[in-house]
């Protein structure tokens, strides 16, 4: 009996596994295949042409979306970063009326549509004259970003041993002291995934990035690729979209691999108390 449960999890594992993998394996396939090669099903590499990939990079303006969405997402998780630690701290151990009504609206923040603020997000980019520049794109994305970094690093805050702050207050170190240089420090694993989900939201947003940009020269990643697209459909250059698909992937797939550990300690952070 044990036998078979233990058959039917790694079935289970490998179904969904092969589900989540397979679109990737079978875009780096398709990112290989030119001309009527494309509309043929092989599910194992038949050539390497390399000629969607020079394709992509010698683009006039791919490189420098590439360069966009870099500059962006890391500015955006820097932002969101900062703003979540100093909140998560006032949330988690200064205590304060309506502390709890906080918590709640951030949650509420966060259950908006992108398409339900939209409009009001583009009068104020406009009011402040962001207009189709990067920080349009870093307000917006900061700004649906920190919701989620407050709750994560609030909970893992909470689990810190107050000790620790108790005894920095008696050698007389301030707020921002005890942020930066006690909790910091323990904060990691809860810092590299809230950053790196921050990042990874920030590269893939496409709606914002499609409405506050209106040049070549500002498009992210994700509206680049949209923009690769034919006048048909038996026009779209399939080979070249998948192989931009790639190349902007794989840089992610290798980050969340490097840091696979603290994200998942991250994640877990404040599930079992000791």
């Amino acid at each position: 009996m044990k036998l078979l449960s233990n058959i039917a999890f790694y079935l289970l594992v490998g179904v969904i596994v092969l589900i989540s993998v397979f679109p990737f394996y079978y875009a780096v396939l398709t990112s290989f295949e030119t001309g009527t090669a494309i509309f043929q099903v092989n599910y194992l590499p038949v050539s390497f042409d390399f000629a969607n990939y020079w394709s992509v990079l010698g683009a006039r303006n791919f490189p420098r979306s590439i360069l966009n969405s870099v500059f962006i997402a890391t500015l955006t998780v820097a932002f969101a970063l900062v703003l979540a630690v100093t909140a998560a701290y006032a949330l988690s151990r200064v205590r304060f009326k309506g502390r709890g009504a906080v918590l709640l609206g951030i949650l509420a923040v966060s259950m908006f549509p992108q398409i339900a603020v939209l409009s009001g997000l583009f009068e104020l980019v406009r009011f402040l004259g962001i207009f189709n520049t990067p920080w349009a794109m870093i307000m917006s994305y900061t700004i649906f970003t920190l919701p989620f970094t407050v709750w994560v690093l609030t909970t893992f805050m909470r689990e810190l041993p107050v000790e620790l702050e108790e005894a920095a207050i008696v050698d007389g170190a301030s707020p921002w002291v005890i942020i930066t240089q006690v909790f910091l420090p323990l904060l990691w694993p809860a810092i590299v995934t809230t950053g790196l989900l921050a990042f990874i939201g920030a590269w893939n947003e496409f709606l914002f990035a499609l409405t506050f940009t209106a040049s070549e020269t500002t498009r992210t990643v994700p509206v680049a690729i949209a923009l690769l697209s034919g006048a048909s459909e038996f026009e779209i250059p399939w080979g070249t979209i998948m192989a931009a698909s790639v190349i902007v992937t794989v840089p992610i797939v290798a980050l969340v691999l490097i840091f696979q550990r603290k994200i998942v300690s991250g994640l877990t952070a404040g599930s079992v108390k000791g």
